[in-house]
């Protein structure tokens, strides 16, 4: 947002404490907390419900032999919706993150900009958030549920069967920050747009792509790859603990159907 006076990830950090003290690391925090948490409510949820819907579309035979399809078209899906429920904060944090004086608080954003553009500030942003966000969706469960399989495969030396809760939980955690470090790479691009966009009134996405550049969008992509792989690999490591601990069902990684083992001659 500010490259001339944020020159790294390191600076930023001091350059933002030596301003507002440590509570200017925590700016946003509340818009941040609610919209990602309406975002995780819609993903997550979706994400179980649209893959069942496809699945019951396709069949058990081709749900297999097109899972990753599935698990894209499942998760960008989930995503629609997610990010409509995640615009209005979206909008609010990165006011008050990026625009100095404009507001300290959500209470204080809210009215403040309902004023100035009415209910198009909050939602201006939804469809490079869309943009952002679905190829990020998309990337973070296809790339988890493959990398979770792989690693069954290749990498643990039991089956998952035979593996304990806490050792599931450490492949969960290490296929979800693998998963968050494409999430970063694909969406990041957009999230630049996004940022800018939220901040500039009257400016369009277009305007915006070609204001940054090529260079420009990628600008950040280090810090975001930390802050993404590790958000990722907490949430899928926290949401298979909810699971675990309500003993909600935990399918494992999918098998072939005996119906197409036969059909390509696999079984004996």
């Amino acid at each position: 947002m500010h490259p001339d006076k944020y020159k790294s990830i390191g600076n930023g950090f001091k350059v933002t404490v030596r301003e507002d003290g440590f509570r200017g690391l925590a700016k946003g925090w509340a818009p941040t907390f609610i919209g990602y948490s309406m975002q995780g409510l819609c993903k997550f949820g979706f994400y179980e419900v649209f893959k069942i819907f496809y699945s019951d579309l396709l069949g058990e035979e081709n749900t297999y032999l097109w899972r990753t399809s599935l698990y894209l078209a499942a998760s960008a899906s989930a995503e629609f919706f997610a990010d409509i429920a995640l615009a209005p904060m979206e909008a609010v944090k990165v006011r008050i993150q990026t625009m100095p004086g404009f507001a300290n608080t959500l209470r204080q954003a809210v009215p403040k900009m309902y004023a100035e553009e009415g209910l198009w500030a909050f939602y201006k942003g939804v469809v490079p958030l869309w943009m952002r966000q679905i190829p990020y969706t998309m990337m973070k469960f296809a790339c988890f549920e493959r990398t979770v399989e792989l690693l069954y495969k290749y990498a643990v030396p039991k089956p998952r069967s035979e593996c304990s809760k806490s050792e599931q939980l450490v492949v969960t955690f290490v296929a979800g920050y693998i998963a968050g470090v494409f999430c970063a790479i694909v969406s990041h691009p957009a999230d630049s747009v996004v940022s800018v966009l939220n901040k500039e009134k009257g400016s369009t996405a277009v305007q915006v792509l070609k204001k940054l550049g090529p260079k420009g969008v990628w600008k950040g992509l280090v810090a975001r790859i930390i802050m993404i792989g590790t958000l990722t690999a907490l949430q899928w490591f926290i949401y298979d603990s909810v699971k675990v601990y309500f003993r909600l069902p935990r399918p494992p990684p999918p098998e072939m159907p005996e119906s197409l083992k036969k059909k390509l001659g696999l079984t004996e």
